[in-house]
């Protein structure tokens, strides 16, 4: 027996409609009047954000939303929602939107409950003190961070993409209706869609997996898989966009329980210093991940024989999974029209070793199952230039 500490510190509250219990779930949280609305101009224009303060003005409280998030959000994103915060004094912060919008609200709660600046928070356990409770509204099914304690912020300087983690971090309460992705553009849609593909197969493997945290892996891979194409062919496919939006929230717990791995310390690097959408990045990356743990480390060839044999009910044996499974997530992401090459992504080729350089200081590398060296990130890189 295999000893693990698994973590889920999120009330999580699904169904068709349920936006519309958002002020009622924040009032559970106690004695909160003030509640900033974290959103970006894509979800207001949508009609999400104001769906969502209905909901709360109802239930008495005073909001006021912070619309100042952009995809990738960076430290001057949250500087400006810091800003706000000081003017406003909430209770409880409520992000509506995607990755970047819960991101960006976590970080805002570092720095307006505990000072300093975003960089002070890069790591693990950062925080000083207590944070404002929070409630989470995603409105796309991608990155999983209503189910995680990790912020994802950029540096605005120096490019560099900062992991913030503290248990405290965390939602109290997510509030999942997958009503409210079916505005999302096909292409948002295959972005995030094929990140949370990548957070399933990655958590399976990583070093730090529990057999708690597999069972989120597979249960996400085995919602989000079939319902990618699903949603490609008819976007208005209401139950498998309920498939991709628990999915991907399932993903999101194995990730904080389990870590990531190679595929995303080689599509940060992407993000950073190009502004490849980490979606595009990262499906990218992973079949060549995928094939070099396969060649590399056997476990991982067990359990991605598992993974492929969820989708492809062909015979397969351990020893031709990886590869199996690399053509399966390269046909997925063909279908959902992202680039197949580095060098369609207009990727210099003389930047590869300085990227691989790059990805070899990036945390989640750390717990992918066979251990990479800056060589190996660049015959990666190579591996997906042409």
């Amino acid at each position: 027996m295999t000893p693990f500490d698994f973590t889920c510190p999120t009330r999580i509250v699904f169904g068709p409609g349920r936006i519309a219990e958002l002020g009622a779930l924040v009032r559970s949280l106690g004695e909160v009047r003030r509640a900033l609305v974290v959103s970006d101009p894509g979800i207001v224009k949508a009609g999400h954000t104001q769906r969502g303060l209905e909901s709360l003005r109802t239930a008495g409280f005073e909001a006021q939303v912070f619309d100042g998030v952009a995809e990738n959000p960076t430290t001057a994103h949250v500087e400006r929602g810091v800003q706000f915060a000081r003017d406003f004094r909430p209770e409880v912060i409520v992000p509506v939107g995607g990755g970047s919008s819960m991101d960006c609200a976590k970080g805002i709660n570092f720095i307006y409950s505990c000072g300093g600046r975003m960089q002070d928070y890069w790591g693990v356990g950062k925080a000083t003190g207590p944070l404002l409770p929070m409630v989470a509204v995603p409105t796309t099914s991608g990155t999983g961070s209503e189910t995680q304690s990790f912020a994802l912020i950029s540096d605005a300087d120096t490019h560099v993409k900062m992991a913030c983690g503290d248990k405290r971090a965390a939602f109290r309460v997510t509030l999942l209706d997958p009503e409210l992705t079916m505005t999302q553009p096909p292409r948002v849609t295959a972005l995030t869609a094929i990140d949370a593909i990548s957070h399933a197969v990655e958590t399976f493997v990583t070093l730090k997996r529990s057999d708690l945290s597999l069972a989120f892996s597979r249960q996400a891979w085995r919602l989000l898989a079939p319902a990618l194409p699903r949603v490609i062919a008819d976007p208005h496919d209401k139950l498998a966009r309920a498939d991709m939006q628990l999915g991907a929230c399932f993903a999101g717990l194995a990730i904080e329980n389990s870590m990531l791995g190679a595929a995303h310390a080689l599509a940060n690097p992407l993000t950073a210093e190009f502004d490849i959408a980490h979606g595009e990045a990262v499906g990218l990356m992973l079949p060549h991940v995928v094939r070099h743990n396969g060649l590399h480390a056997p476990g991982a060839n067990v359990a991605y024989n598992e993974l492929q044999m969820q989708i492809d009910d062909r015979e397969c044996s351990p020893h031709e999974a990886p590869q199996r499974l690399a053509e399966l997530l390269s046909d997925i992401r063909r279908a959902a029209g992202l680039a197949g090459t580095l060098k369609e992504l207009n990727i210099p080729a003389d930047s590869l070793p300085r990227l691989a350089a790059a990805a070899t200081q990036q945390w989640t590398g750390g717990f992918n199952p066979v251990k990479l060296s800056q060589a190996d990130f660049q015959t990666l890189y190579e591996a997906a230039y042409v």
